[in-house]
């Protein structure tokens, strides 16, 4: 165990037995003569006495030696010693968020009981919703987009250095063909094109790399966008210099944070390299400055730089906070299996916190309303290459309206199944200003709910639930109010 960690139990456990004993620091201090102050550092974790001063205090506290300066925590202090003997403060990414790990064992220090019932809470929490390892590393990345409103300066100027230093015009398309050269004449790549397409349990795979040969193998029917995309990101592991990096794409383990993070970073840098700032910012500027919505231009935008639409939604998540001010807006990606009436939300970002639209851990039925879900209904029946809409979505529970572009295409990875990606942006007074073709009389407007289990819409023809949430929500305010008045009558 870390050596602080060790030091920190020790001056736990020191405490909760000076406590029980309705023991002082000053107390103790006068029995076991031994300052006050050094007694201070020992219970704050900072200082370890040695043998002679744990005998010392092991006679005058009547414990046996062995019990205290074992590692073993009881009552309500166990929870607190099995954190710390996890290490998992050591897999927090504490430092993303300005954290320092000392001061988080100070507070866990000066406040143990406290603290214990927060972790005991979140623990109970993770049980209950499934909440892992992974899922933890994947809430605190996005934690860290939020925070930073998902725009990277220095990876977009890290991009405009690349294309300068190789000679690629970020003015125009980027090819597949001029990446590949890159990985292979820069950094001594193998494409091989065959070999994956021969194991039928990577079907799911687009890429594996193989470091100790640098070998990228390739799913033999991945078209231009998804390619240009993997050398791309390929790129940005190299140039960007990460040595912890993940092998498949997409990702089905990782080792560390470090390995999440640097996907992220790489994924981004690709974004920036296929959709260029300044052009990208040129083409949108051009689109919204419209009195009414052209659809065609807005799917052209994506199409001209051979992008995916999702590789594009997730570029607008970068530039419209910064370069439109539009700060408040929402993510998400759907999966739906052909045929099927179950729809999953695998994906989503919300700036700068979570919007009304968003992710549910308790299988309630996403609104049917929703643009996401027309979306994959209508790629379903006509199974046409892409669907697209567009529609203002108003969430009267909340008071609050958003312009929601909304794409649905063949899910890349997966057989028979549909993926959309949709982008929301919250409409108040500075997107009007900025969006021209708000007023446009031809994007659809519906009243929408969350799920619906929770949904206050009577007449929703769309509904496929009863809202028992909501009923049993206001059933319950009913008995509340009753009982209030039961009590003052009685008084």
């Amino acid at each position: 165990m870390e050596e602080e960690y060790v030091k920190l139990i020790f001056g736990l456990k020191l405490k909760q037995i000076r406590t029980e004993r309705n023991l002082s620091l000053f107390g103790l201090s006068k029995l076991a003569k031994l300052s006050k102050s050094y007694l201070n550092e020992i219970e704050k974790g900072k200082k370890y006495p040695k043998t002679d001063k744990i005998i010392i205090l092991s006679e005058k506290l009547d414990i046996p030696y062995d019990d205290l300066v074992s590692l073993k925590l009881d009552k309500n202090l166990a929870p607190i010693g099995e954190i710390l003997q996890s290490k998992i403060l050591k897999e927090i990414p504490l430092e993303l968020f300005g954290i320092k790990e000392s001061n988080l064992i100070d507070i866990i220090a000066n406040a143990p009981d406290k603290v214990n019932a927060f972790i005991t809470t979140i623990i109970e929490v993770a049980k209950h919703y499934n909440f892992n390892r992974e899922s933890f590393y994947l809430s605190s990345l996005r934690s860290y987009q939020q925070s930073n409103y998902n725009y990277f300066d220095d990876l977009e100027q890290k991009v405009v250095k690349f294309c300068k230093a190789y000679q690629i015009d970020l003015k125009s398309p980027v090819s597949s063909k001029e990446l590949e050269e890159v990985l292979v004449e820069e950094y001594g790549y193998t494409i091989n094109n065959n070999d994956l397409k021969k194991h039928k349990e990577l079907y799911d795979l687009r890429s594996v790399f193989v470091p100790k040969t640098k070998t990228l193998l390739l799913a033999s029917d991945i078209d231009e966008a998804q390619r240009t995309f993997i050398y791309a990101k390929e790129i940005g592991y190299n140039y960007l210099d990460f040595e912890q990096r993940l092998y498949t794409f997409p990702w089905i383990k990782f080792e560390n944070f470090d390995q999440v993070l640097n996907n992220f970073y790489a994924s981004y840098f690709a974004g920036a390299l296929l959709l260029p700032r300044a052009a990208l910012v040129n083409e949108f500027s051009t689109l919204i400055k419209k009195d009414t919505f052209d659809k065609v231009a807005f799917i052209k935008i994506f199409s001209f730089f051979a992008a995916s639409p999702e590789t594009f939604y997730q570029r607008l998540t970068n530039l419209l906070p910064q370069d439109f001010n539009i700060q408040t807006l929402f993510f998400l990606r759907f999966t739906h299996d052909v045929g099927s009436k179950n729809y999953y939300l695998t994906k989503e970002l919300h700036l700068p916190s979570q919007q009304s639209p968003h992710s549910n851990e308790t299988n309630e039925h996403y609104c049917r309303r929703w643009v996401s879900l027309k979306v994959l209904a209508d790629i379903d029946k006509s199974k046409e290459d892409h669907a697209f809409d567009i529609q203002i979505s108003k969430y009267p529970d909340d008071d609050v309206s958003y312009l929601v572009f909304s794409s649905a295409t063949k899910d890349p990875f997966k057989k028979d199944q549909y993926r959309s990606i949709s982008i929301g942006l919250l409409i108040n007074k500075q997107l009007k200003k900025k969006m021209a073709f708000l007023e446009d009389p031809k994007i659809d407007t519906q009243i929408v709910g969350n799920t619906c289990e929770r949904c206050s819409i009577m007449d929703c023809k769309e509904r496929v639930v009863a809202p028992k949430i909501l009923e049993k929500i206001k059933k319950n305010k009913v008995i509340d109010e009753v009982v209030s008045e039961l009590t003052a009558k009685f008084s």
